[in-house]
Formats: structure tokens, sequence, C-alpha cells
């Protein structure tokens, strides 16, 4: 990733961050512009239960993480910083490439990954 804060940059900054949960997830949707993973497991409305995705929008990219929706205590530990960015529930806003913030939502996509694995949700 370069040094560039094209919401492209972001786009791929975010998206790593969901990459490794690729492997045991359902990729719904893999295109230059939306990342989306869904789980295996099937909610009673018979659709996949939604785990994250990142959508480069015109003015921002978004970063969407079901888990904390979900598991709402995984909010109350975010930095002040990071709760700038949410917009509703499970929904991060960003136009430009934050190493601190991501690192912080790496730590917080694993955190919510492991509460859907705790759940039976995985």
């Amino acid at each position: 990733m370069d040094d560039d804060n094209s919401f492209d940059s972001v786009f791929d900054g975010l998206r790593e961050i969901l990459i490794p949960y690729s492997e045991k997830l359902t990729v719904v949707v893999d295109q230059a512009d939306h990342f989306y993973l869904d789980t295996q497991y099937i909610m009673k409305n018979k659709k996949p239960m939604y785990f994250a995705s990142v959508k480069l929008n015109k003015n921002y990219v978004s970063f969407h993480l079901m888990p904390v929706y979900v598991f709402t205590d995984l909010l109350k530990d975010i930095s002040p910083e990071l709760k700038k960015r949410m917009q509703g529930k499970s929904c991060f806003n960003f136009k430009n490439l934050d190493g601190d913030l991501f690192q912080e939502l790496r730590k917080l996509t694993k955190r919510g990954y492991a509460e859907y694995g705790k759940a039976g949700y995985l």
C-alpha cells in the first residue's frame, strides 16, 4: 500500500483487515469498490449472517462490522478517535489512511470474530 491518501488506498487498507477472514467466511462480493463477507450461519430469515464489508463511496470509504452491533460491549473500549468515525451502530467512515485507527479496527474485528465464534455464528 502506498502513502497516497486516495480513497482507493483507503479501501485497500480496510479490505486488508478483512482478507484473513475470507478463508473461513463466505466472500459475497469481491470487487474493486466493495468487499463483503457473510458467515455460514443461517438466520431465522433463511439468509446467512452478515459479518463485515468495506465499500468505496463517493466521499468516503465505509467499514461495516456487524459484531459491534450484535455485541455492543465490543465498543466500550474503543478510542475516542475511532468513535468519531462511527456512523450508525456498526459503520466506520474514513477519508484518509490512518495506520493507528486501522490497527485498532483490525483488533476490534478480531475480537468481533471471536465473539461470533463463541456465540456459534461461525
